[in-house]
């Protein structure tokens, strides 16, 4: 069978500043793409929102422009056999189950508006509770406490989803709402782990938890496993009449860092990656019984098969590094796109001294603290736009050491190599100041787009293209490894006195 008329699967990885389709064979490679960027909403100072309709119309230009793709280099539509998505995590998403119309726009992971509120909660008491069934932290970040914020401060959209007329979610539910033009309302297990709300031992909606932020059971979506089997039918089934003509089965879903996991084979303990994008993720695989940190780590849901098994990871999240680059040419207009921040960096020996703290919605892991806010420290007459592309780069790879640090520290987890992947590891600068940083190998992807390769590799597993995720243990390739060179024994001192500063900043 020639690989023009092969299985192919179509992924659709919506991340947070955009949405990319990928088409890809059973050979697991990448033979068509396409990307459309959505408008990153500001309404106030820490709060961060996504229009639905606008991630919809994203969604089905970049499919539009895949499809295209495969039809000019001799593809057929009835090529495509199943449909995966992998999307940002934890961005509360409300809308219409009639019309699909969103009632308010999405609040985005990054928004930090619900700060008082967990601390309130934890100052009740509560930090406790939601750390033993959900392995998470009160933190903005999570999908909880967004949603008990709409519940007290917007009424009048609230009332929807307490008369049912109104569905709650995630991107990765919106999206199958559209597809399947509101046939289906459901969530994998590696999204639901995310929301605050749902007990990662038991595999269910905690009622408790629900009670606790004010959110009806009834409004969220049915949680199911990560990928269907070929036995079982699928996860839900796309309408042609609203999604580019296309008649598929939707057969794998999953969070963009969970499916990065498994777009880099890894489906085993001790498996890890890090994935640098809007923020920077690293995920170690930790088994099929979960493991908790006492100071910083996440514990999530890796991975939920169709038997109901599920794997767990350690999770240590970083909520700005390719957002700062972003910062960098956006914010400041220091430079025109983001690939020539390698450039510029690398034009200048060191950062000259400067320290930037990219703490521009808080901090994550170790310190998570939502009151941090960015900091640039050791600026002199003689600092330049350099020195600042220089110590962009040098935070992004400190703030992943901080992160390796802890796994060793609080989960018991020393890596031997780190794998990489994510749009910002294709800067060999960074990938060699992240080794040089870490003391660690580096070993960059072939293809850095793992979130959507994986999602990919989900719903081939459940369209039954490869028969088990053993099949796909030897698909991962590397483009470079990074060995550790000279260490400036004072940058990781420094980067730890600038975070103290950059700490409980905002009210």
């Amino acid at each position: 069978m020639s690989s023009l008329h092969a299985p192919t699967l179509l992924a659709i990885d919506a991340g947070t500043t955009g949405v990319t389709a990928l088409l890809i064979d059973a050979s697991s490679r990448i033979t068509a793409r396409g990307y459309r960027e959505f408008p990153q909403h500001f309404p106030r100072e820490g709060w961060v929102e996504h229009d639905l309709g606008e991630i919809w119309a994203a969604t089905i230009d970049a499919t539009q422009e895949a499809l295209e793709q495969h039809r000019t280099a001799g593809g057929r539509i009835d090529d495509l056999v199943a449909v995966g998505i992998t999307n940002q995590r934890e961005t509360v998403c409300l809308w219409d189950r009639e019309t699909l119309g969103a009632p308010r726009r999405a609040i985005v992971w990054q928004d930090r508006r619900t700060a008082d509120l967990c601390e309130s909660l934890i100052e009740d008491g509560h930090e406790d509770l939601v750390h033993e069934r959900t392995g998470l932290r009160l933190d903005p970040y999570f999908s909880g406490s967004k949603l008990a914020w709409l519940a007290a401060n917007e009424p009048h959209v609230w009332a929807g989803v307490e008369s049912g007329r109104t569905a709650v979610g995630t991107v990765d539910s919106y999206l199958v709402a559209r597809m399947s033009r509101g046939l289906w309302h459901i969530t994998d297990a590696t999204n639901a782990s995310r929301t605050l709300l749902y007990d990662i031992r038991e595999g269910t909606w905690d009622e408790r938890l629900c009670g606790l932020f004010g959110v009806p059971v009834d409004a969220l979506p049915e949680v199911v496993p990560s990928y269907s089997s070929p036995s079982r039918g699928p996860l839900a089934r796309t309408d042609p009449s609203v999604f580019c003509g296309l008649n598929l089965p939707i057969t794998g879903i999953a969070g963009d860092q969970q499916s990065a996991l498994v777009g880099q084979a890894g489906f085993t303990a001790g498996a890890a990656k890090c994935t640098y994008g809007t923020g920077s993720f690293l995920l170690v695989h930790t088994g099929e019984e979960p493991r908790f940190s006492s100071h910083g780590l996440l514990t999530t849901v890796a991975l939920e098969h169709p038997d109901g098994r599920r794997d767990f990871a350690l999770e240590g999240a970083v909520f700005v590094t390719g957002a700062a680059v972003q910062w960098l040419r956006d914010g400041l207009g220091i430079i025109d796109s983001a690939a020539q921040i390698e450039a510029l960096a690398a034009s200048v020996p060191d950062s000259g001294g400067v320290v930037f703290v990219p703490a521009l919605t808080g901090l994550g892991a170790p310190e998570w603290d939502p009151t941090a806010r960015g900091l640039v420290i050791g600026i002199t007459r003689g600092t330049t736009r350099a020195h600042l592309a220089r110590a962009t780069l040098e935070a992004i790879a400190f703030e992943v050491r901080d992160v390796v640090d802890l796994m060793a520290r609080e989960g018991g987890v020393a890596l031997e190599r780190l794998a990489i992947d994510g749009g910002a590891a294709a800067n060999d600068l960074l990938c060699q100041i992240q080794a040089d940083t870490v003391r660690l190998t580096v070993d960059r992807s072939a293809e850095l787009q793992t979130t959507g390769l994986g999602a990919a590799f989900l719903a081939g597993l459940g369209a039954g293209v490869w028969d088990s995720p053993a099949a796909l243990a030897d698909t991962r390739r590397s483009s470079g490894t990074f060995t550790p060179g000279p260490l400036d024994p004072r940058g990781h001192e420094r980067w730890r006195e600038a975070v103290a500063r950059s700490r409980h900043w905002a009210d």
